[in-house]
C-alpha cells in the first residue's frame, strides 16, 4: 500500500489494514512523517514532531504479529495536543513559561492511547494554556486552516484539528473548555467530540478551568471518535472527578435508527447575527434527520442570553488559580536576571506568559477579590445552575438537541487578535455544554459559498455519548462519502 493510500485511510480502515498485513504500522508513520515534513512548514500544525516514532512503530509491528496488541487501534498514529503530559516528550501548552517542560509521567489518556498501541507522531500547537479561539496566541506561531492561508483553524486545539484536516494524522486528542475540540472541528472540517464532564480523566492534562476542561477525540468519522472514546474513557483513582460509564457500542452506532428520536432547536441558536450559509446548512442537515423520521421541535432557552458571562467569569476565576503554580521556581520559565525573589516573581510571569493569558488572569483575579466575589462569581455559579436546569427541561422532551458550532465559518487571520470581545462571542454556541458538563459533538455538514466548512453541533444527555455518535453516523452514512472526500482532498 503507497503512501496515499495510508493517508486517505480512516484510523479503523488503517487499524484493519495493518492487521490484514496490506501495509505496517512502521509505514503508516512513515507515510505521516513525510506529510508533515512537506506541508506543515505552512500549517504549523505540529509543535513537536517524533522521528523516533518510526522505530517504535517498528516494535509495535512485532508485538502486533506475536498477538500481544490485538485492539482496532494498534499501530493507528495519532496526534496530542501539547497540553497533555508526555513522559520524556516536551509539553509547552503553546507557552513560553513551559517552553522547557519534559514531564515525567503520562497524562491518563496518553498512557491508554499507547497501551491500545498506537504511535504518537508529535504534540500539536494551541493556544497558549488553551485560551483563545483561533490557535493565534501560540507562542510558537500561529496554525494555518488547511481551507485557507488567510484563515484560522479554530482554538484551542486547532493543531490536532488542522492536522487531522490536512492529513498529517489520522485521529488527535484534544481538549475542550468552552468548545476548543468543537468549534476547531467546525472550522477545518472534520468529526470532534467533547465528552461528558468526568468521562475520561484530566489527570496529567495541564489544568485552564479544571470544571470545564474534558480530553476528547478529533477525526475523520463517526466510528473513530467512537473507538477511540472507548479507549480513552473510564475512571481514574488519579482523577476524582472521573467516572466509570459504559462503552460506546460500535455496531449499535453504524446502524443507528432515527425513526421516532426526537430533536430540539433552541430559538436562541439561530437567532439575529449567524451567518446565513450556516444557518442554511444546519437547518439542511435537520431536515434530512426529519426526512428519516427523527420529530424536530424549536424551543426558546433564554438562559442562553447568559452564557457567555457566566462561562468568562467561571474559566476566569479558575483560571488564575491554576495558573498561580508557574512562579519560576519549580519548572517552567525563570528569568535569569532576577535579583530577588519578588523579582523572579514578577518577571517569570510578565515575560513568560503571553497577552490573552494575562488577561484572563487579570480578569480571574479581579472576580475573586473581595467586594467583587458576590457581584460576580456568585452569580455565575448561580447562572450556572439555572442553564443547567434548563438543559435538564430540555432532555426531558428531546434525545438531542441541534444548532450550529460557531456563528460564523473559520475568521480571518488577525480578526479575533484585535477584538477579543468578538473572540469571546464567537463561543456562544459552545460554552454552555461545558458549564453543565453534557457531551456535545461537532459535525460537518455542509460549506459556505465561499467553500469553508460548516460544522452542525449535537448535544446529548449526561453519558448518553452513544447517541450523539448514532445521529452522527447516520447522518454521514445518508450524505455518503461526498463530503468527506471533498474535506480531505481539499483539506490538503
Amino acid at each position: 500500500m503507497d503512501s496515499n493510500e495510508i493517508l486517505k485511510l480512516s484510523a479503523l480502515e488503517l487499524g484493519k489494514a495493518i492487521k490484514e498485513k496490506k501495509t505496517t504500522s512502521e509505514e503508516a508513520v512513515k507515510a505521516y512523517l513525510d506529510a508533515i515534513k512537506r506541508l506543515d512548514g505552512r500549517l504549523n500544525s505540529y509543535i513537536t514532531v517524533r522521528e523516533e516514532a518510526v522505530s517504535e512503530a517498528r516494535q509495535i509491528d512485532q508485538k502486533i504479529m506475536n498477538g500481544e496488541l490485538t485492539g482496532a487501534f494498534a499501530g493507528v498514529p495519532v496526534a496530542v495536543k501539547d497540553n497533555m503530559c508526555t513522559d520524556g516528550l516536551l509539553t509547552t501548552c503553546g507557552s513560553k513559561m513551559l517552553g522547557n517542560f519534559v514531564p515525567p509521567y503520562d497524562a491518563t489518556a496518553v498512557r491508554k492511547i499507547k497501551e491500545e498501541g498506537m504511535v504518537i507522531l508529535g504534540k500539536t500547537n494551541m493556544d497558549e494554556f488553551a485560551m483563545g479561539s483561533t490557535t493565534e496566541t501560540s507562542f510558537f506561531g500561529p496554525t494555518v486552516n488547511p481551507w485557507g492561508d488567510n484563515r484560522v483553524p479554530g482554538g484551542s486545539s486547532g493543531g490536532s484539528a488542522a492536522a487531522v484536516a490536512a492529513r498529517l494524522a489520522p485521529i488527535a486528542l484534544g481538549s475542550d473548555t468552552g468548545g476548543s475540540i468543537r468549534q476547531p472541528a467546525s472550522f477545518c472540517g472534520i468529526t470532534g467530540l467533547k465528552p461528558t464532564y468526568g468521562k475520561v480523566s484530566r489527570y496529567g492534562l495541564v489544568a485552564f478551568g479544571s470544571s470545564l476542561d474534558q480530553i476528547g477525540p478529533m477525526g475523520r468519522d463517526a466510528l473513530d471518535i467512537a473507538y477511540m472514546l472507548n479507549v480513552i474513557s473510564g475512571g481514574d483513582p488519579k482523577d476524582q472527578s472521573s467516572s466509570e460509564s459504559s462503552k460506546a457500542d460500535l455496531d449499535k452506532i453504524r446502524n443507528y435508527d432515527l425513526k421516532g428520536k426526537k430533536i430540539g432547536l433552541p430559538e436562541q441558536y439561530f437567532a439575529d447575527g449567524m451567518d446565513e450559509d450556516v444557518r442554511a446548512r444546519v437547518m439542511e442537515a435537520v431536515k434530512l434527520f426529519e426526512s428519516q423520521g427523527a420529530a424536530v421541535e424549536t424551543f426558546p432557552m433564554p438562559i442562553m442570553d447568559y452564557a457567555i458571562p457566566t462561562y468568562y467569569i467561571i474559566c476566569c476565576a479558575e483560571a488564575c488559580s491554576n495558573l498561580s503554580r508557574y512562579d519560576g521556581i519549580k519548572y517552567g520559565y525563570a528569568p535569569e536576571d532576577a535579583e530577588d525573589l519578588m523579582d523572579l516573581y514578577i518577571k517569570s510571569r510578565s515575560e513568560g506568559f503571553g497577552l490573552e493569558v494575562k488577561r484572563r488572569i487579570m480578569l480571574g483575579n479581579f472576580v475573586l477579590s473581595s467586594g467583587y466575589y458576590d457581584a460576580y462569581y456568585n452569580k455565575a455559579l448561580q447562572a450556572k445552575a439555572l442553564i443547567k436546569k434548563a438543559f435538564d427541561e430540555a432532555f426531558e422532551k428531546y434525545d438531542v438537541v441541534i444548532g450550529p458550532v460557531a456563528p460564523t465559518p473559520a475568521l480571518k487571520a488577525g480578526e479575533s487578535l484585535s477584538d477579543p470581545l468578538k473572540m469571546y462571542l464567537g463561543d456562544i454556541c459552545t460554552v454552555l455544554i461545558n458549564i453543565v458538563g453534557v457531551p456535545a459533538i461537532s459535525v460537518p455538514c455542509g460549506f459556505t459559498s465561499d467553500g469553508l466548512p460548516v460544522g452542525m453541533q449535537i448535544i446529548g444527555r449526561h453519558f448518553d455519548e452513544e447517541t450523539i455518535l448514532g445521529f452522527t453516523a447516520a447522518y454521514q452514512a445518508l450524505t455518503s462519502d461526498k463530503a468527506y472526500e471533498k474535506q480531505t482532498a481539499e483539506g490538503i
